[in-house]
């Protein structure tokens, strides 16, 4: 028996790249996985299919973050997934990456990022609140571009560093219940979403030279460090970023 048997969980944007990874992950401990996505049902499905090959249980839950309405849905799909028990993990791993400096970024385009980035993860833990067994677990999905400038992507950087700083409130209100918060702060990961530089040969040397283990990550490494802070293991750590980036940009190597 896995040491989440028995228990729920909720990752947002579930269906590919990290969060497929952490969901995969929940599942193998032996969590009841809801699967959010907004719009890929054959990710979705996938995602599902493989948990329940490898003896798990999971559903799907479709909800388009930055539209109105894309909460209550959620929220809808989540309750009749789960029939009645409460949620004991919530992974708020759904976002975009724009990458665009200040100079190219519209008003609209901002909205945009901070909407789904920001306020439909707020709003998420908001509605979760009742349905949150005590000893429960939040983990959001932060990154290590809120660590160092990456001035191509500093509307993703802007919603990163806000998502990150609702860890240390949240864990002050919800201690007494047990339930843990944190932020886990990846850096440059192989997934769909980042394709468009992580296949480019001469930009994986570059962030492979500024990396202390000399190597981009893989959703696994990221997931394992989720799975560790979703257990029992993870019970005394809470109010913390934790940076799962390999060493990336600690300063000049020897």
């Amino acid at each position: 028996m896995g040491v989440l048997a028995g228990k729920t969980a909720l990752v947002t944007g579930g269906s590919r790249g990290i969060g497929r990874a952490v969901a995969l992950r929940l599942a193998a401990e032996g969590a009841l996985i809801a699967v959010h996505y907004a719009g890929n049902d054959e990710a979705a499905k996938e995602t599902v299919t493989r948990i329940e090959e490898a003896g798990g249980q999971a559903f799907t839950v479709r909800a388009r973050f930055g539209e109105t309405g894309a909460v209550d849905e959620l929220f809808e799909g989540l309750t009749a997934g789960l029939t009645g028990r409460g949620l004991d993990v919530l992974v708020n791993n759904a976002g975009i990456g724009p990458a665009k400096p200040i100079a190219q970024t519209t008003p609209e385009e901002l909205d945009r990022v901070l909407a789904i980035n920001v306020s439909a993860p707020f709003f998420v833990i908001q509605r979760a609140l009742p349905l949150l067994n005590d000893g429960g677990r939040i983990i959001n999905m932060g990154s290590t571009a809120s660590r160092f400038a990456v001035t191509t992507q500093i509307g993703y950087t802007i919603s990163k560093v806000a998502l990150a700083s609702m860890a240390p409130t949240l864990a002050n209100e919800l201690g007494r219940r047990g339930i843990t918060v944190n932020t886990v702060a990846p850096g440059a990961v192989r997934t769909d979403m980042t394709a468009g530089y992580t296949s480019i040969p001469e930009v994986v040397a570059g962030l492979e030279a500024i990396t202390a283990l000399g190597r981009l990550g893989e959703p696994e490494d990221v997931a394992d460090v989720v799975g560790f802070l979703a257990g029992p293991q993870g019970r005394w750590v809470t109010g913390q970023t934790i940076d799962v980036s390999g060493g990336t940009y600690l300063g000049p190597l020897a």
